[in-house]
Order: C-alpha cells, then sequence, then structure tokens
C-alpha cells in the first residue's frame, strides 16, 4: 500500500509539545509517513521537547538568526518550506498554533496546491494587535485550511462565525492536554522546585506585544510582591529573547526571594506548575495546562484567545497594570475561598484523546479508515 507522506511543521516549543502527541499518533498508523521537519525558530527550546517525547526531526531548517525580524523570518521560512515540499514531495502539510512557521506552512501549502491541516485551529482574539503577530497568522493561515482541528466548540464557532465549511471543522479537543497527561507523573517524581513550607509562585512572560514598558510593569509588580512577602518564592524562567532579558534582570534579578532560570524543559516545567501555589504568565499553553492541574492562572495579557477557562472561573485575566497584578495576586495568597474557586481542576480542554481524533479524520479524509 503506498503510504501517504504527511510534513509535520514544527517551530517553537509550545507546538512541539502540542504536536508530539499528534506525531506520535501518526507514525503509529500504517496508513501514513509522518516526516517530522522543524524550521527551528526556537532552536535550543524546541531540541529540549523533542528528546522528552523521543522525536528525531526529519529535517532541520535552522532559518533562526539573533534577534530576527519577522519580514526576514517569514521569507527565509517560506523558501525554506518550499525546498522541503520538494524534497520529500508530501501529500499534505501539518502545523499547529499561531506563529510564524504556521502562516509560512499554510501558504507554502497553498503554493503547491497541497491540502493544509491546522491543528488548534479557530482561536481568536478579533484584535489584530493582541497577540501580535499571532492573531493575524492563525487568521491567515485559516483561509488556507482543509482541515480546522478546533480544540473547543468555542474556536469551532469562531470559524463557523468566519464562513469556514462546517465539513471542513473537526471539534478534537486540545492536545496539549494528551501531551500533559503523558508526563505529568514523570515530572514529579524528577523534580523538586517548591520549597518545603514555602508557596511558590510560577512566573512566565515572552510575548511581543509585552515588550517594553508592560513587561517593566509586570516585573515591577513582581519585585513589589517579593519584597512585601519574603516567605512567598517566585520561580521565573526567563526567555532567552534578549527583549526579556534586558528588562527581566535589572528590575527583579537581585531580590533573594526570586529564582531567575534558563527556560526549563518540559518535564521540569510541568513539574513546577504542578508545585506551584499559582501562576502568573502570558503563555497560552499555560492558560491550557494549569487548570488541568488545578492550579489558578493569573493571565499579564489583556485578551485571550482561550476564553473557556476565564469562564469556567479558573483563569483570570488580569494585563499588564502593576495595581491589577499585585490586587489579583494579594487575593490568591490571602483569601483561601479565592484561592479554592481558581484551583477546582477544571479543564474545558479535552480529555486527552485529541490526537487519535485527528488521525481518525485524516485517515478517513484518505481512504485508509
Amino acid at each position: 500500500m503506498n503510504k501517504t507522506r504527511i510534513l509535520c511543521i514544527v517551530g517553537t516549543r509550545p507546538e512541539a509539545i502540542k504536536m508530539a502527541p499528534v506525531i506520535a499518533a501518526l507514525k503509529a498508523a500504517d496508513w501514513c509517513e509522518c516526516i517530522v521537519i522543524a524550521t527551528g525558530q526556537h532552536r535550543e527550546l524546541l531540541d529540549q521537547v523533542f528528546a522528552v517525547f523521543d522525536i528525531r526531526p526529519d529535517a532541520d531548517l535552522k532559518v533562526m538568526q539573533e534577534n530576527q525580524g519577522l519580514a526576514g523570518l517569514t521569507a527565509r521560512l517560506l523558501v525554506a518550506l518550499d525546498a522541503a515540499i520538494d524534497q520529500w514531495q508530501p501529500q499534505m502539510l501539518m502545523a499547529q498554533g499561531d506563529t510564524t512557521s504556521v502562516l509560512c506552512a499554510a501558504m507554502a501549502a497553498f503554493y503547491r496546491r497541497l491540502p493544509f491541516a491546522h491543528v488548534e485551529a479557530g482561536l481568536r482574539t478579533h484584535d489584530l494587535g493582541n497577540p501580535f503577530p499571532e492573531e493575524m497568522n492563525r487568521m491567515m493561515a485559516g483561509l488556507l485550511t482543509r482541515w480546522h482541528f478546533a480544540p473547543t466548540q468555542s474556536s469551532c464557532d469562531n470559524l463557523l462565525a468566519e464562513r469556514v465549511d462546517p465539513a471542513r471543522i473537526f471539534v478534537t479537543g486540545n492536545t496539549v492536554i494528551d501531551a500533559l497527561h503523558s508526563v505529568a507523573e514523570r515530572a514529579d517524581r524528577s523534580f523538586q522546585f517548591a520549597k518545603p513550607g514555602r508557596r511558590l509562585v510560577l512566573v512566565t512572560a515572552h510575548r511581543r506585544e509585552n515588550f517594553g514598558t508592560p513587561l517593566a510593569e509586570i516585573c515591577r509588580a513582581i519585585a513589589a510582591l517579593a519584597a512585601r512577602r519574603p516567605d512567598v518564592d517566585f520561580l521565573f524562567p526567563w526567555h532567552p529573547n534578549p527583549n526579556v532579558r534586558a528588562v527581566v534582570h535589572p528590575a527583579i534579578g537581585s531580590l533573594p526571594n526570586v529564582t531567575l532560570c534558563e527556560p526549563l524543559d518540559y518535564l521540569q516545567f510541568v513539574a513546577a506548575m504542578r508545585q506551584s501555589h499559582f501562576i502568573l504568565s502570558d503563555s497560552g499553553g499555560v492558560q491550557e495546562e494549569a487548570p488541568a492541574l488545578a492550579k489558578p492562572v493569573l493571565v499579564l495579557r489583556r485578551e485571550t484567545e482561550r476564553p473557556e477557562a476565564v469562564a469556567a472561573g479558573v483563569v483570570k485575566l488580569v494585563g499588564h497594570d502593576f495595581d491589577d497584578i499585585v490586587a489579583a495576586a494579594d487575593a490568591l495568597l490571602d483569601q483561601p475561598q479565592a484561592y479554592a474557586a481558581m484551583a477546582r481542576g477544571v479543564s474545558p480542554y479535552g480529555d486527552g484523546h485529541a490526537a487519535a481524533r485527528i488521525e481518525r479524520i485524516l485517515a478517513a479524509s484518505f481512504g485508509a479508515a
């Protein structure tokens, strides 16, 4: 039997985490051949995740350049992906999420008249500036998508509102829950971040729209919280982007109960989430993972394309205003009822079987079900 060749494009750490269960499901199937293409958009962080999930890329495009601009990255990705299509001669392309790698994968497929599958399709803030450039990336990719794998009904509704053909939309759940379930116990047994008798607050901040003044305000809030609460520890695995490090280190790098560290690998990060009291983050993935671990998340953004957890009361938007961040953090540290209301273990993002659904849908589309 001739196997359907699928190019799975992976550019960043979150993409690798969320694509890992899909790659595993496709590699276990007998009807297709899964070729993994690493764009190298986040080179060091990508390698960490590949190691955790035992993924060996078939090709590395190596497009990363220091402090790269979006225009140059987009141009390099399109040319490199077009060459990869020439080399591998696939029947379809697939990518996850909303980065430049995803947009370019959809465009490269379109230019070659190949179908494109979008994992985690339909997320929207309806504001092109937030997040930037991700909202534009996913909307543009959506125009070129054959299979929209929506993680939730809300994401499906967004696509329907954009007049996407309902026959092309499939609500699968979010593959990040598959990934989380596969490593959670192993992670907790392997790493210890919380100190006995002390509460741990996990912090991540890396989004482009928070560069500059917003990130400075976030750091000022963390500094104030840390100074007033010497009995609480703050763990900040900081992103390698120099726009992050230039702001974060001078603001909070010398505080005794704040630990800045290199990015954690996925096992370490899951362990840090599980051991934390709550999480301050501008990450999309954390908004999905932490509720499944019964950990409240204060989102350092003004808008989110993941409204389900906000509606469930387990995630709260606080933006990057100093007073709002401090007030929300104080409530979780001082008010047991407020904390219990958010730490309920409610996950609106799936049951851990999204990847299997995606594989079955694609198998049926290629007559292999």
